[in-house]
C-alpha cells in the first residue's frame, strides 16, 4: 500500500472516529438534556428491591407512605459523582428532625461501597446494584443520576450529571421542601447553596419565601430587597417577593405598585396576577379579581412552589359563585402540578359537600390526610363528612331527622317556643348553644371551609365539656334549607333569635371571620335568646395556617368561663343524709364530678324610706359533686353553718377554668 492509500485509510478512520464521538455526544445530550432526563413528571417510579451493606432489604414498593424519597445513583470512585450525596448527608446531619430520606445506589463492588461508607459515615443506606435498577432509571451512562420521588411513588424530578446540575438538583430540593412546608430544611439548603454561589437567585428566593411562610416579614423583606437590587432575574424575583411581603403586611398600594413593575419587566410571570386578584377581591372588586386570577392561570412562568396557587385561587373564585365543577377541574390541576398541595384536595372536598356528595367529600379529605396526617382542616372535615355518610346510610336515623326538621320548621313559622316541662324558674335548664351565620369576609384564602372547621371543632370541644350542648350542624343546615333561608336572611338579628328559640338555645353564637393578608380576625358574639342581650364578645387574631386546634381550644375555655360566670347552675337539695346530699341537677344540665355548689338562704328584705331593698342570699353551706347521673347529682357536704334540708337552694360556685 503506497503512502497515498495509507493516508486515505487514516483519514477514513479519523472521520469514522469523529462521527462515532458525535453520535455518542448527541446521545448523551439527548439523554441528559440540560441536566434533566426524559422521565415525565408524574410518571410512576419503577419499583425495585435492593440490599444495603449490612444485608438489610430496601423495597421501594413499600415506601408509599414516604412523602419524598431521593434515589441517588453514583460511582464510588468518582468524587464529582459523590458531591451531591455528601451535600445531602451534611444537610441530614444538620436537620435530623426533618427525616430526609435518601437511598444511595451504586454499581461499584460491595467492598468499595463498604469502604466508602466507613470513610464518609453516611447516615443514608448504601445499596448495591448489579445494574438492573440503574438501567430502570437510565442511570448507567451519566452519573450521578438523581430521581426525586414524591407521594404515590410518582417521579417529581430527575437530574443527571454533577457540577451545575448538582446545584440545580439541590435548588429544586429546597423548592420541594418549601412545597412540603418544611421551611427549616428549605432554609438550610438555601443557605448552603447561596454560600457556595451567591448568584443563585432561585435559592435566595426560597429563603425569602420560607421566611414569609414563617411570618418573619422583616427577614423576608430584607432578602427580597437585596435580590431586587441585584439586577437581571434577581430583580424580577426580588420585586415579586417584595409584592408578596407588602401584601401580607396589608400595604396594598405598595404591593400593587411592585406587582405592576414585575408585569412590565417579566410579562409572562403569573404569580403577581394572583396577588393582584387577592387584593382586588378583598376590596370587593370581584370581576376585576376574576380577570387577574384567569390571567395568572394562563401565564407560562412561575416558581414551582407558586404554580398550584395560581389554579387554586381561580378555583376558589368559581366555588364562591357556585361553579363547583369548574372549581374542581382547577383544584385537580393544582394538585397534579404540586402533589403536596393538600389545600386543593380539601377544597375539592368542600365543593362536593356543598352539593351533598358526602362520600366524594370524604374521599378527598382522606386523601389529604394520607399526605399530611396532622392537618386539622382535613381531620375535622373528614369527621363531619363521615357523620353525614353514616346518616345517609341509616334510613331510620334519616327519617327521624327529616321529621324533626319538619317539626322545627313548623315551630319556626308559628314561633312557638319549645313546650315547657313544668320545671320551676330557679332550676337550670340545659345550656344549649347554636352557632348561626359565622360569615367569612375579606381576602379569599387558599383554603375553603375555615368557618365550617372552626364551628365543628369548637362544637366538639364544647359538647365534650358536658357543660354546653351545641345544636347539631346537620339539623341546623337542614332547617335552613327547609325554610329556604340564605345568607342574606341570616344577617337579620331577629331571624337568628327566632332560630335560636326554635332549638331552645339559650345562647346564639354569631359573628364573622375577617380574612386579611397578615392573618384572620375572628369576631364572635354570644347573644342571650331570652333577653336579646350580648352576653360576651370575643375578638381575636387567628392564625389559620398553623396551630388552629390550640387556638380553638382556648376559645372553648373562654366560652365555658362565660357560661359558668353568667349562667351558674342552680337547683335544689332533694335529700340530705349525714354528710351527703342529692341535688335535682345532673349531667343533662352540665354537672360533672367535682362541680362545687354553695347552699343559699334567702334574706329578709330591708324596708328603708318607703322602699324595699333586696339583700343577696347568704351562703350557709358548701358541697361538691362526687357522682353524677342524668337528672341527679350526689354531693359531699364540705361546710355547713346550719342543718341543711330538702328544698334548700344551691348555686354553682364560680371557679376559674383550668388552663
Amino acid at each position: 500500500m503506497d503512502s497515498l492509500q495509507r493516508k486515505g485509510v487514516l483519514d477514513m478512520k479519523k472521520i469514522y472516529l469523529s462521527s462515532f464521538m458525535v453520535v455518542v455526544m448527541l446521545a448523551v445530550l439527548l439523554y441528559a438534556g440540560n441536566g434533566y432526563c426524559q422521565f415525565a413528571q408524574g410518571a410512576a417510579a419503577p419499583v425495585f428491591s435492593l440490599k444495603d451493606t449490612k444485608g438489610q432489604n430496601y423495597d421501594l414498593s413499600k415506601a408509599t407512605d414516604q412523602q419524598l424519597t431521593i434515589l441517588y445513583f453514583f460511582a464510588v470512585d468518582s468524587r464529582p459523582s459523590q458531591e451531591g450525596l455528601l451535600s445531602l448527608n451534611e444537610l441530614a446531619r444538620q436537620n435530623p428532625a426533618a427525616g430526609l430520606k435518601v437511598w444511595a445506589i451504586s454499581m461499584s463492588s460491595p467492598e468499595k461501597i463498604r469502604q466508602f461508607a466507613g470513610q464518609t459515615g453516611l447516615t443514608f443506606p448504601l445499596l448495591t446494584d448489579k445494574g438492573q435498577v440503574s438501567d430502570l432509571y437510565k442511570a448507567r451512562m451519566v452519573l450521578p443520576a438523581v430521581c426525586i420521588v414524591g407521594p404515590g411513588l410518582k417521579v417529581l424530578d430527575y437530574f443527571q450529571g454533577g457540577g451545575k446540575t448538582t446545584e440545580a438538583m439541590l435548588t429544586r430540593l429546597a423548592e420541594r421542601e418549601l412545597q412540603r412546608k418544611q421551611t427549616q430544611m428549605a432554609r438550610t439548603i438555601s443557605d448552603a447553596l447561596v454560600k457556595k454561589n451567591p448568584q443563585n437567585v432561585k435559592a435566595r428566593a426560597v429563603r425569602g419565601y420560607a421566611a414569609l411562610k414563617d411570618k418573619n416579614l422583616a427577614e423576608a423583606e430584607k432578602v427580597f430587597r437585596e435580590m431586587s437590587a441585584s439586577g437581571a432575574s434577581g430583580e424580577v424575583l426580588g420585586k415579586e417577593g417584595l409584592a408578596a411581603v407588602y401584601a401580607q403586611k396589608g400595604e396594598t398600594a405598595r404591593a400593587l405598585e411592585m406587582a405592576r413593575d414585575v408585569e412590565r419587566k417579566a410579562p409572562k410571570r403569573g404569580y403577581v396576577n394572583v396577588m393582584k386578584g387577592n387584593i382586588l377581591y378583598a376590596q370587593g372588586n370581584k370581576k376585576e379579581a376574576e380577570a387577574e386570577y384567569k390571567m395568572g392561570a394562563q401565564k407560562a412562568e412561575s416558581e414551582v412552589y407558586q404554580e398550584a396557587v395560581r389554579y387554586n385561587q381561580l378555583g376558589r373564585y368559581y366555588a364562591q359563585s357556585g361553579q363547583y365543577k369548574k372549581a374542581r377541574e382547577l383544584y385537580d390541576q393544582a394538585v397534579r402540578i404540586d402533589p403536596y398541595y393538600i389545600e386543593g384536595t380539601t377544597n375539592k372536598g368542600v365543593t362536593f359537600e356543598k352539593e351533598g356528595q358526602w362520600d366524594k367529600a370524604l374521599e378527598s379529605y382522606r386523601r389529604a390526610l394520607s399526605q399530611e396526617k396532622g392537618d386539622t382542616f382535613a381531620a375535622v372535615l373528614a369527621k363531619k363528612a363521615q357523620e353525614m355518610v353514616d346518616i345517609q346510610k341509616d334510613a331510620d336515623r334519616s327519617k327521624r331527622i327529616d321529621q324533626l326538621v319538619k317539626d322545627l320548621a313548623e315551630r319556626y313559622r308559628s314561633q312557638k317556643s319549645k313546650p315547657s316541662k313544668g320545671e320551676d324558674a330557679w332550676t337550670s335548664q340545659p345550656m344549649v348553644l347554636s352557632f348561626i351565620d359565622i360569615s367569612e369576609k375579606g381576602v379569599m384564602t387558599e383554603r375553603d371551609g375555615i368557618s365550617e372547621v372552626f364551628t365543628a371543632e369548637l362544637s366538639s370541644m364544647l359538647n365534650g365539656s358536658g357543660r354546653v350542648r351545641v345544636v347539631e350542624r346537620v339539623i341546623l343546615d337542614r332547617l335552613l334549607a327547609e325554610l329556604n333561608l340564605g345568607s342574606s336572611e341570616l344577617v337579620d338579628p331577629e331571624t337568628k333569635l327566632k332560630l335560636g328559640r326554635v332549638f331552645a338555645a339559650r345562647l346564639i353564637g354569631t359573628g364573622s371571620w375577617m380574612h386579611m393578608p397578615q392573618g384572620a380576625l375572628l369576631s364572635l358574639r354570644l347573644i342571650d335568646s331570652e333577653t336579646t342581650e350580648i352576653s360576651e364578645v370575643i375578638t381575636r387574631q387567628m392564625n389559620t395556617s398553623g396551630g388552629l386546634e390550640k387556638q380553638i381550644f382556648q376559645l372553648n375555655r373562654d366560652i365555658l368561663k362565660t357560661v359558668i360566670q353568667k349562667y351558674p347552675l342552680r337547683g335544689y337539695v332533694v335529700k340530705v343524709n349525714g354528710d351527703e346530699a342529692i341535688l335535682n341537677l345532673g349531667s343533662k344540665q352540665g354537672v360533672v364530678k367535682g362541680t362545687r355548689f354553695a347552699v343559699l338562704e334567702e334574706q329578709e328584705p330591708i324596708q328603708y324610706k318607703g322602699k324595699t331593698l333586696t339583700q343577696a342570699p347568704k351562703t350557709v353551706g358548701e358541697m361538691e359533686a362526687t357522682k353524677v347521673e342524668q337528672d341527679l347529682a350526689y354531693v359531699r357536704i364540705s361546710k355547713r353553718d346550719r342543718a341543711l334540708k330538702t328544698d334548700d337552694k344551691v348555686q354553682e360556685k364560680i371557679s376559674e377554668i383550668g388552663q
